[in-house]
Order: C-alpha cells, then structure tokens, then sequence
C-alpha cells in the first residue's frame, strides 16, 4: 500500500515475433537481454525503507487543502501522528508518512469516495484488523489506527527495499528476490485463516462472462475457461479448493528486508481458486523467463486441478492488464497528459511507445494462456 506509486514502463522490446514456449504450460524460452534505461530517464523511488524522513508539506492551494483534510482525518484516529512528507498523492488518495511517538508510520487517507474505492479500502482496514487477531506467516505492518467510515488507514512504516519499482519489472530482478518472494506467497497461500475472517473477492463466473461480453475474450475462450472452472469444482468435490491469496502479489507491494519479506497492499486479499497470486507474478515477470518458468512449475507441482485453476487465474489477469494498458494507449492518443494506467498504483504513465510495447507483450502472453488452456482443456 505504501509503496510509492511508480507507472508501469517496459523498455524497449524487439518488435519480431518471440520464440516458442517449450511446452503447452507456459514454458517459454529465454528472449534476448533487454537493454537498459538511457542516461536521461528517471525512475520514481518509493519513499521508504530505511531511507531518512526529510522534505516539508505544502498545504497552499487547493491540494494543499486536501491535505489538510486529510490530516484532520488521520488526526482523528491517530492525534500523536506527526506528518513529516507525501509518500504519494493521487486523484483517489494521498499517503503521507511522518512519527507517532519514537516510531515512523503511513497513513492512507481516501480522496474519491466513491462506492468502489471506499471499499477497496474498507476491505484493506478490514484485512489489517483480522491480521491483529490472526497473524500471517508473512510480515505485515501492524496496525495502529484506522476509521473505515472516513477510509483513512495508519499502519507503521516498515523497512526494507521495494523489490521492484515498476509494475512490470524493467529487467528481471536478482534470483535472490524471486525466491524471497515465491517463499512469501507459498507460506501466505498455505495459511488458512479462520472460516469468515475473509471473503472471496473474485466472482469467476461473472469476471468470465463481463470480459466476453466486452469483446476481451473469444466464445472459445468463454467455453474453455467456463470448462476448467467446472472441472476444477468437481475435482475438488466443492470443497477445499480455495487458497487464501494476496490478491496484488507485485513485486512492487513487496519489501525485502534482512528479516524477511514484507507483503503491503492488502486490498484484495481473500479466497481464491489456487495460483492467482502466482499468476499475478507471472503476468508481470515479462522479462523473467527463468522466473516464469520456476513459478509454472509451481502452479503444476499440485496436480491438474491447481495447474488449471493457476491457468484461468492467468487468464483473467492477463486480461486485465491488456484491458487496462488499451485504455491507457487510448487516452495517450487524445490527451499526451500522462495517465495513471495501474489500477493499483496510480501515478506517471510511461509513454505511448512504451504502453504499446507493454501491450504487444501483453497480446503474446495472453495467446501463449490461451494454447494453454486449451491444451489442458484437451486432457480432460
């Protein structure tokens, strides 16, 4: 959650046709080495960890009013907190870090009270007040104050460095990285919290039915997918077949610490089928091909069900992401403003050379899932 927003940019990638997987689950080959930002390009860093507090608030003008509105909210719930600086401001929310006492501290206060990001932000209250009865087998801030009715959030500032600063990673992260991360999610994905601590917040059915009816997938892939949902069901006889997930397993909501890895953002955390955080991570590794393959593995090493419901998850994340970049390359087409193209990290877009990149690579994922899916379609 208190990561700071950082868009999502690809470098520049080969326009030619990438080589074929090895295999029908998504076991690609290794593309060339992406080269690397230029001199004049500038990255945004997340304002935490260990990094030291420093930067005054500017409260003039009509934002600084929203922060002052803001500040009373978080006083309100948290009177010692002390704002220090803007970790990151956005039409929909603003997160300022400063002290509560000794310690350092985030807080998320909602701009846009509309229904759905008032819940998203109920929901991440509601995780985080679980976590205090139930704790995680992963590192989590703690809690210190939150007011759902207001939607403003205070949870300690942890340290650590930001695993990746881009939704999509512009180079593949050190090996080390991945299996801190992988090790978090297969402990997290194993946790299972007490029945109606967490909801399920993914309706696969309907998610299905809206991106067919939205020209996003064919009537083949409406068939197939619908196919492995119901196979997954029967396999799993109804029952046990849902994983406790993150929800928003980016390598961006992940901080790395001597002391292990930190899991932020928990605003849609719950229950899904199996492997949608892996396939969150594999959606946005585009240029980790060993990492992608070590996470297919993964989703494979627990028999056909959890292979096939790790393939609808992919699927339908791959999906949203092609839906939410053509939109960006849209707006960038009429407006060169940047716009925010993460729905969870608001912020600077990369540019329209950079979204059509990303898209490209996007379109090329999403066919390689959809032979994957009907290969695993075909074994049933």
């Amino acid at each position: 959650m208190y990561t700071a927003s950082s868009s999502v940019s690809a470098p520049p990638r080969s326009l030619h046709a990438r080589p074929g997987g090895g295999g029908p689950y998504l076991d690609p080959a290794r593309p060339a080495a992406a080269p690397a930002l230029g001199a004049g390009r500038t990255r945004r860093v997340p304002g935490l960890g260990t990094q030291p507090l420093s930067g005054r608030l500017d409260l003039s003008g009509a934002q600084g009013a929203q922060l002052r509105t803001a500040i009373t909210s978080v006083h309100r719930i948290c009177p010692e907190f002390a704002p220090v600086q803007v970790l990151r401001r956005s039409g929909r929310s603003v997160l300022l870090v400063g002290t509560t006492g000794r310690s350092t501290a985030v807080a998320k206060c909602l701009l846009d009270h509309s229904p759905v990001w008032a819940e998203r932000i109920r929901h991440e209250i509601a995780a985080y007040r679980s976590f205090v009865r139930h704790r995680p087998p992963v590192r989590v801030p703690r809690l210190i104050a939150a007011d759902p009715d207001n939607c403003t959030l205070v949870i300690e500032r942890m340290p650590g460095r930001v695993a990746a600063l881009n939704r999509h990673p512009l180079e593949a992260p050190p090996r080390a990285d991945i299996r801190a991360a992988l090790g978090a999610i297969c402990r997290l994905n194993a946790w299972r919290p007490p029945a109606g601590t967490f909801d399920a917040p993914l309706d696969y059915a309907a998610r299905i039915s809206r991106y067919h009816e939205l020209g996003l997938l064919t009537d083949r892939d409406l068939g197939d997918l619908q196919k492995l949902v119901h196979g997954i069901a029967h396999s799993a006889g109804r029952q046990g077949m849902g994983q406790f997930c993150h929800g928003d397993s980016l390598l961006s909501n992940m901080l790395l610490s001597p002391a292990g890895p930190v899991l932020v953002d928990w605003e849609h955390a719950g229950w899904y089928l199996p492997g949608y955080d892996l396939a969150t991570l594999w959606a946005v590794l585009g240029d980790a091909p060993a990492a992608r393959r070590q996470i297919s593995q993964l989703a494979q090493s627990a028999g056909p069900a959890a292979r096939d419901a790790f393939l609808v998850n992919l699927m339908l994340v791959l999906t949203r992401e092609i839906r939410t970049y053509e939109t960006a390359v849209q707006r960038s087409m009429h407006d060169p403003t940047p716009v925010a193209p993460g729905p969870a990290h608001p912020g600077a877009a990369p540019s329209g050379e950079e979204q059509r990149l990303l898209l490209r690579r996007l379109h090329d994922d999403c066919q390689m899932a959809r032979k994957a899916v009907r290969a695993a379609v075909g074994t049933r």
